[in-house]
């Protein structure tokens, strides 16, 4: 197969827990072809195809000069999307306009016969803290406003939140409050800005000690083990752009019953690739723009998640039936 990466720049990459990386270097094992592009790569043009400024690259096998291109930079090659066997779209978060309009752009694409993962449309639909909302009873006490005086009733009825905003990624704009409500009417002025931008507000949750777990499911199927995200050094985040040690370890049942049921209900709808966040036995997220932690689980169970991955792809492929 010949897949198309969209992601970050491929200078940015941390290569040694990058989670398109693993995709990667398993996709050229088994003899496919890369390309990579970024969303402002893309373009469409009336009269033609959506297309994509594009460098193949080939891995290299080294750390400090991971990939060779056969392009100096991008726009020596524009590439029509349909082209491609598949595209793979990991563009980390945040989901701001321009991530809105890539998945429109990538649906014109599909429109003319490009095979899309996650598919665009699936993207749009799941925003990755309010997915949760479709599935109440996996979830603790939630509530999602604008409005400060919903955020301080629930506050005196649950007395210990968690503040968040529905645009953060890796832990940004995540506050608790405690029973004394200390800072609280600052924090919602923050996040909400004066009533001009909703937020969500959840019952925090003890078990986050034990981590923030990282429950993968890929095609539909969970993977066997998840990347407890535990908080260091007092802080109440687990993300691991925030400091805290990711801990591999076998799924719980609870964890298991989650994955088996939202799985294949995500997966029907065109979402190949979700990264499930449960704390305690409550599910919190719903990733599925760019879910990490492949690397993590792969180096510390020695089950190869971008195996697992890569298989799941193939066989999505196959079965496409394309236009």
């Amino acid at each position: 197969m010949h897949i198309l990466f969209v992601a970050d720049p491929l200078e940015s990459f941390k290569i040694y827990k990058d989670t398109t990386f693993s995709m990667m270097r398993e996709a050229q094992k088994r003899g496919h072809r890369i390309s990579a592009c970024e969303p402002k790569d893309i373009m469409w043009q009336r009269g033609g195809m959506v297309t994509a400024y594009v460098r193949d690259i080939t891995l290299t096998g080294e750390s400090d000069v991971w990939f060779t291109a056969a392009q100096s930079k991008p726009d020596e090659r524009p590439q029509a999307i349909k082209d491609f066997d598949c595209v793979v779209m990991r563009k980390d978060p945040p989901f701001d306009s321009e991530f809105f309009y890539a998945t429109h752009l990538l649906e014109q694409a599909e429109r003319e016969g490009a095979k899309v993962f996650n598919k665009p449309r699936a993207l749009r639909d799941h925003p990755e803290k309010l997915a949760i909302l479709e599935f109440p009873q996996f979830i603790g006490p939630t509530l999602v406003t604008r409005d400060a005086e919903d955020v301080r009733r629930f506050h005196a009825e649950h007395r210990d939140i968690i503040l968040k905003p529905l645009d953060g990624m890796g832990g940004m704009g995540i506050f608790r409050v405690k029973d004394d409500g200390l800072n609280l009417g600052g924090i919602i002025e923050t996040l909400n800005k004066d009533g001009a931008q909703t937020l969500m507000v959840q019952k925090f949750l003890p078990a986050i000690s034990e981590g923030d777990k990282r429950v993968l499911v890929i095609g539909g199927k969970p993977v066997p083990f998840c990347l407890a995200r535990i908080p260091q050094g007092g802080e109440v985040r687990g993300n691991l752009a925030a400091g805290g040690k990711g801990v591999a370890q076998p799924l719980s049942d609870s964890d298991r019953a989650v994955a088996e049921a939202l799985g294949p209900i995500l997966a029907a709808r065109g979402l190949l690739l979700v990264g499930l966040d449960i704390i305690g036995d409550s599910l919190t997220e719903i990733n599925v723009t760019s879910p990490t932690c492949f690397q993590e689980i792969t180096d510390q169970t020695g089950f190869n998640v971008p195996v697992m991955f890569i298989d799941a792809l193939e066989a999505a492929v196959a079965a496409h039936p394309g236009v």
